[in-house]
């Protein structure tokens, strides 16, 4: 893993302390019990992670002259591609129906209207692999069962709170040495902390899919799968207070 450059802005505010023996009114927020100048600052904390899942969607496309020929072929086919995902090990819940569409298949003509030439139906199933190396030979072994469509990968990180964690400390690490910047620059100190809030959070989201990989052996190619790795970050708003 690797911490990048953090990206901070800052502002500074004089705030007094209050009139002795003040009454608070209700539904505002009491001035900070001490005198002094309020330093707020936004930083940005990042660490990465190798992505340890992968989304793909496989799927069944045929065409026939009549509707019912075509769900009929088309089924058949997708129940071996089930059949060979079952072979492999992936569990029932890391498999769920991505589409299932029939749709006429017409001649253009011109001048003349469209003329229906048979109907194409496709059935897809978008599967979850936990084991992002191993998805590739299963992704082959799809292909031999009768898939003929391959959308995907979608890598993400399946556990991200604790990168999450990393991201935040450095994103408050940041902060503080932005802080301390700017103390030293105005003649003041840190006293301390008065508030952090959290702006946002990017946990290694999905990117859009990345194309396959091939490596050449013998005759064949086999389809790879590269994790690459994937950005973690945290911004936090941070108000200091300084003296």
């Amino acid at each position: 893993m690797k911490i990048t450059q953090a990206i901070a802005t800052a502002a500074l505010t004089a705030v007094a302390a209050p009139v002795a023996g003040q009454d608070a009114i209700p539904g505002v927020v009491p001035m900070i019990q001490a005198s002094g100048t309020v330093l707020d600052v936004s930083a940005r904390g990042n660490t990465t992670r190798v992505p340890d899942q992968a989304t793909i969607r496989a799927g069944v496309v045929t065409q026939a002259p009549t509707a019912a020929a075509a769900l009929s072929d088309n089924a058949a086919r997708m129940a071996r591609v089930l059949a060979a995902l079952k072979r492999t090990g992936i569990a029932a819940r890391d498999v769920g129906t991505a589409q299932v569409g029939l749709a006429p298949q017409y001649r253009y003509v011109e001048n003349q209207p469209p003329v229906v030439t048979g109907y194409q139906a496709t059935n897809s199933v978008a599967i979850r692999f936990r084991d992002v190396a191993k998805s590739g030979a299963i992704l082959d072994t799809l292909v031999a069962e009768g898939a003929n469509q391959i959308d995907g990968p979608n890598l993400a990180i399946a556990n991200p709170d604790a990168a999450l964690d990393e991201a935040r400390t450095d994103a408050v690490a940041r902060a503080r040495a932005r802080a301390e910047l700017y103390a030293k620059a105005a003649g003041l100190r840190i006293a301390r902390i008065v508030s952090i809030a959290e702006a946002g959070e990017n946990a290694g989201d999905p990117a859009p899919p990345m194309a396959f990989m091939r490596a050449a052996r013998g005759e064949s190619a086999d389809t790879q799968i590269a994790s690459g790795e994937k950005d973690v970050s945290v911004t936090l708003s941070v108000r200091f207070l300084l003296q």
